[in-house]
């Protein structure tokens, strides 16, 4: 089924033509699921299965395997968001042990896990796009029940931890904030997706559906302190209270900057405002993230600190970062006369660059190419709610 509603089509409003914005999809499309093996992403394997493969990483993961099947049942691609969605289920769900009803974040592409933890932004594209698929296709006999496997997945995302059920939840029962991993003192401010919540809570087991519509706004609330007031930055982990995640982690890095993760907040932020446009305090902050980055995207280039201090670092996912953040201009307002400065004017130049970009080519196309194609789809109304 399709909520009867109108989706905006931001290049229409910039000015471009239906037929080029339909071509130019297709063009996309066909490259990320059937272009050359430099190019494409996806992969079958076998009479009935595929996945998504990190170019970057040679491996296999939740993010991408769940992005796949949001993008196919978005596309109406049945048969490859089966064969992605049996792969996942076949390789990648765990039935036994502390994790058992979530899936390993990783595995290698002959389907061995390389890890036996999950990673919840997995989890939710996941459950997501398994309901999409139930109402747009209708479900079938087993793993194909959609609908009961969408809600398997969030009974585990919630219950974990309870009811004699080993491991620990997904989501943090007091403040509603879903965690980096299952049982983490800290969230991963991408990982907010409010606009799923509000749909969980009208589609996941009646006994949750008061949390996840509560979750929908604490999510709000936290994007709002996470994004800094003046450019709009959030980090890559965040603290309950919005302020950047400093503790060391045990594998390394730094994840206090506005970098790789981070990037996606902003796609959330203005996919949030085109479902259900309930602000909390969290939408202004994709335009101040485009006027902080500046009109000539030289800014673009580097990680920040989120206060706007710049490092030595370069980034590492630029067509990820024009994507997403063109992504947000979906949480400003159109205007037919926009005058230069304005907000509108603004978002209307990143959607104007984002069109103009080409999908990236070369051994770290994935994640960029993966959020091209989502904000792809939002920006010409065709990321919708079914």
């Amino acid at each position: 089924m399709v909520t009867e509603r109108t989706y905006r089509n931001v290049f229409a409003e910039i000015g471009i033509s239906g037929d080029a914005v339909e071509q130019k999809l297709q063009e996309i499309v066909h490259t990320f699921f059937y272009g050359s093996e430099e190019e494409r992403i996806y992969h079958e394997a076998g009479p009935d299965m595929g996945y998504l493969e990190d170019t970057g990483n040679h491996d296999v993961r939740t993010e991408g395997m769940s992005y796949g099947m949001m993008m196919c049942v978005q596309l109406d691609m049945q048969e490859e968001f089966d064969r992605i969605w049996k792969w996942a289920k076949t390789f990648m769900y765990m039935e036994s042990g502390e994790n058992e009803g979530y899936f390993a974040w990783s595995c290698a592409v002959s389907g061995e896990k390389n890890a036996f933890g999950p990673a919840p932004d997995g989890e939710e594209y996941f459950a997501m796009a398994l309901f999409f698929a139930a109402h747009r296709w209708g479900c079938g006999d087993g793993i194909f029940n959609y609908e009961e496997e969408a809600r398997s997945i969030l009974r585990a995302c919630l219950h974990k931890g309870r009811d004699g059920r080993p491991g620990c939840p997904m989501w943090d029962a007091g403040n509603h904030l879903i965690l980096f991993v299952p049982g983490s003192p800290f969230t991963d401010p991408s990982y907010h997706l409010p606009h799923f919540y509000e749909l969980f809570a009208l589609w996941a087991d009646e006994e949750d559906r008061a949390f996840w519509k509560e979750a929908a706004d604490a999510s709000r609330r936290y994007l709002a302190r996470a994004c800094h007031p003046a450019t709009g930055l959030n980090p890559e982990y965040g603290e309950f209270d919005g302020s950047p995640m400093r503790k060391p982690m045990p594998w390394g890095g730094e994840f206090h900057r506005f970098y790789s993760d981070a990037y996606r907040t902003a796609a959330n932020i203005g996919l949030d405002a085109e479902w259900f446009g309930r602000d909390c305090g969290q939408m202004a902050a994709p335009l101040r993230q485009m006027r902080f980055l500046r009109t000539d995207l030289e800014a673009a280039r580097c990680v920040y600190e989120v206060d706007g201090t710049p490092t030595e670092r370069t980034v590492l996912h630029p067509v990820g970062l024009l994507a997403a953040t063109a992504e947000g201009a979906l949480s400003v307002p159109y205007e037919a006369d926009a005058k230069p400065g304005s907000g509108w004017h603004t978002a209307a130049q990143w959607v104007k660059w984002f069109f103009e970009e080409p999908l990236r080519q070369g051994g770290r196309r994935y994640y960029d190419n993966c959020l091209y194609l989502f904000a792809y789809l939002a920006l010409s109304g065709r990321y919708r709610i079914w």
